[in-house]
């Protein structure tokens, strides 16, 4: 069942592919790579996403995971990470399709769950990306949802159905606990989520690690464990992470401009800016936004 439905969905994703990764289907989308990628930093939303063909790689902090055909991923809050498909080719594309997640709709599920339903929640914070084998049912789901690409007068009404089906299979799945944690609204992975959020939104400004805690409503040695737990990074090692992505941004947009962006994401000192720059991205960013303008200009 399993080997067959993955044959079924390359085929559909193959077909329903665009340039823009998008589909006709509200927070679906298709991804293709028809040649090996480099790293490229990016973030992790919430997200399922479904690997048909192919092996995609990612980097989050320090650690380095990986997830090919048959195995799929879930990120339960915002991460910045770099990632890549590492086995691709025009003959042997990487294929991979994303749904998605909301937390009303997870939560929704749970409430029409029986509690003897639900598998166990386990015990502290569970990580805020995973991977695991999908099984038969949730690929089955997946196709089901995939293939109503061609049908598109009946995905109104029963991609609400099928999408409902996916979180049920995900919450009873061997990354249920993220899941479960990810739809209700006090627990410690939610508490940790609005602190990410607040973080996002403030990252040009100086950090204190004690106002991140406060907005999680946990005292700073506990924040500190619940946020490594998460996101693999220190709360400071985070803020980092997405000013420099944010100044990568803004560089490809604005390559002369370098000095203007590293004020603008943050930094005091030019000197520290284009340090840690280095460290993160292995150019100098004089060096990377060159290299971006001329991305741009082909």
């Amino acid at each position: 069942m399993g080997i067959m439905a993955l044959d079924e969905l390359r085929e559909l994703l193959n077909r329903h592919a665009r340039p823009d990764l998008a589909t006709p289907m509200e927070g679906v989308l298709i991804f293709k790579a028809e040649r090996p990628q480099p790293p490229t930093p990016t973030t992790y939303g919430k997200v399922l996403a479904v690997v048909a063909q192919g092996t995609k790689r990612f980097a989050l902090g320090e650690q380095v995971h990986e997830y090919r055909e048959g195995q799929y991923l879930v990120a339960s809050v915002d991460l910045p990470v770099t990632a890549h498909f590492a086995r691709a080719s025009a003959e042997l594309p990487g294929l991979g399709v994303g749904l998605t997640l909301h937390p009303a709709a997870v939560a929704e599920v749970l409430l029409q769950a029986a509690p003897g339903d639900l598998p166990e929640l386990g015990e502290g914070v569970p990580p805020g990306l995973a991977v695991s084998t999908a099984s038969a049912e949730l690929l089955d789901a997946v196709v089901r949802l995939v293939r109503l690409f061609d049908h598109p007068r009946d995905i109104t009404v029963l991609a609400p159905l099928v999408k409902r089906e996916i979180l049920w299979r995900l919450i009873t799945g061997d990354q249920g606990a993220i899941v479960r944690q990810f739809g209700l609204p006090d627990s410690s992975l939610s508490h940790i989520a609005r602190a990410i959020q607040w973080i996002r939104d403030h990252y040009t400004q100086p950090f204190r690690v004690k106002d991140a805690a406060a907005v999680a409503g946990m005292s700073v040695s506990t924040f500190h464990r619940n946020f490594h737990a998460v996101t693999a990074m220190s709360p400071i090692q985070f803020q980092k992470r997405i000013r420099l992505q944010q100044a990568r941004l803004q560089l490809a947009a604005a390559p002369a401009a370098v000095a203007a962006v590293s004020r603008r994401v943050g930094y005091d000192s030019p000197s520290q800016f284009s340090r840690e720059y280095r460290r993160q991205f292995g150019v100098s960013p004089s060096q990377d936004a060159m290299r971006l303008g001329t991305g741009a200009a082909r």
